[in-house]
């Protein structure tokens, strides 16, 4: 009989995880996690980390953090000249709100770490409290919530500066 799977825990004021943490599902086997091959120069590179996308629609720059399968960190400046900006808004250009839930998706794909690859299957929930403007850096957020068969729920997230420019949640549907 094989002994359920046990919580990670924290020593709250060591902040050290749990003994048994190291092992997986009670048979003493450390748990592996996927890791690509990226080279310590192109960390940031979102490429690196699996993106398939390229230009004029790869909206991730660097790649700040990454934990594959679980959580990445992305960020994106989208330069004034980008032509998208002379008609949204002439004379108080801001970021599309589409735009911001490609690059959130994009980074849920690297947080994802599938070598098949991901579909944008569905944007839930996605709220716009306040609006990205061209130069500013923006922070983009995902972490995996669940899955369901060849389906990935991310919450994710976008700021400037602290200042949420978008949250909500993205389904990636696996190749």
């Amino acid at each position: 009989m094989c002994r359920p799977a046990r919580r990670l825990t924290r020593d709250r004021k060591r902040g050290t995880r749990d003994s048994r943490a190291q092992f997986h599902r009670g048979r003493g086997l450390p748990k592996r996690r996927r890791t690509f091959n990226v080279s310590p120069s192109s960390v940031t590179d979102p490429i690196a980390h699996g993106l398939p996308h390229r230009e004029p629609f790869l909206f991730v720059d660097r790649v700040r953090h990454h934990i594959p399968g679980s959580e990445a960190v992305g960020e994106k400046t989208f330069a004034r000249e980008t032509p998208m900006f002379a008609g949204h808004f002439p004379g108080n250009p801001i970021v599309p709100g589409v735009i911001l839930a490609e690059a959130l998706a994009q980074v849920a794909g690297i947080a994802g770490s599938s070598e098949k690859g991901f579909l944008l299957s569905a944007i839930r929930a996605m709220k716009f409290p306040s609006p990205a403007k061209p130069g500013e850096t923006i922070t983009l957020r995902a972490t995996k919530t669940g899955s369901l068969g060849g389906l990935f729920q991310f919450s994710v997230s976008a700021d400037v500066d602290g200042r949420i420019v978008a949250e909500g949640k993205i389904v990636l549907n696996e190749l």
